[in-house]
């Protein structure tokens, strides 16, 4: 059997997206998912997107990551987003359901792509790190320059530590600046360090308003796969109303014997 699939990517985070609206992809073989997902026997992506109908919003964004796992991701939701317009399914804004609940979703006309986040509430703070939850676990540690960092040992190293080895965590690597930070991310599920991750994204952006005790604004992140950015408010349980905001590209379409 013979799938079309597209390729996309949001600052380097790339996926394949099949539109599974009639059922062509078996969602249960997770072997197939790490086959695809393979760079050097398959198409090769940091993620699998398989985009479903649903009652009562645009779209249903099924996720795995290249291991075969599941997970809410940032980056392709954006993508799920920019894909569903090209199908015809959305216009400019769309509501659609993931792995970890309901989300809006917007494209300005210069093709940015903005995705509401959910609500954080809990921000765990230690003597050097953070520890925040935005859709996906990330523990968050300030370091002087990204560049120097090995990121893939050291963050591999606290992904399978004692307290996160057995559902895993995301280990992201943050200089803070006056007005942006710059992060390199090790990804759970990818296992090796992407060149930008969405929820981490988030998260470092998160960390660097309580940091700087802020009530509401924009930051600015720099990651290895370019420019992102993240508008949130402060309330009294933690940040309401967070967006992520950024590209997201279509590459090209091919299609895979199954």
């Amino acid at each position: 059997m013979n799938i079309q699939f597209y390729k996309y990517q949001g600052t380097g985070n790339d996926f394949v997206i099949i539109d599974n609206r009639e059922g062509v992809f078996d969602k249960e073989n997770t072997t197939l998912v790490q086959q695809i997902c393979d760079r050097r026997f398959g198409i090769g992506a940091d993620g699998l997107i398989l985009m479903e109908n649903i009652e009562a919003l645009d779209f249903n964004m099924i996720y795995f990551n290249a291991d075969g796992s599941k997970s809410f991701c940032g980056n392709g939701s954006r993508c799920a987003v920019a894909f569903s317009q090209f199908l015809g399914i959305i216009d400019d804004q769309a509501m659609f359901l993931s792995t970890d609940g309901e989300h809006e979703a917007w494209i300005s006309k210069d093709g940015q792509v903005s995705l509401k986040m959910h609500d954080v509430e809990a921000i765990e703070k230690g003597d050097e790190y953070y520890f925040i939850n935005t859709g996906s676990p990330h523990y968050i540690a300030e370091v002087g320059d990204v560049a120097d960092v090995d990121v893939y040992h050291e963050g591999r190293a606290v992904r399978n530590n004692d307290r996160f080895k057995d559902e895993g965590t995301n280990v992201n690597f943050v200089k803070y600046r006056a007005e942006s930070i710059d992060v390199r991310t090790y990804e759970r599920g990818v296992e090796d360090e992407t060149l930008s991750c969405g929820t981490g994204v988030t998260a470092a952006a998160l960390s660097w308003a309580d940091k700087n005790q802020l009530n509401g604004g924009k930051v600015e992140v720099n990651t290895q796969g370019g420019l992102l950015s993240v508008a949130f408010k402060r309330n009294e349980k933690g940040f309401n109303d967070i967006w992520l905001i950024g590209p997201a590209t279509y590459v090209y379409k091919g299609e895979i014997t199954i």
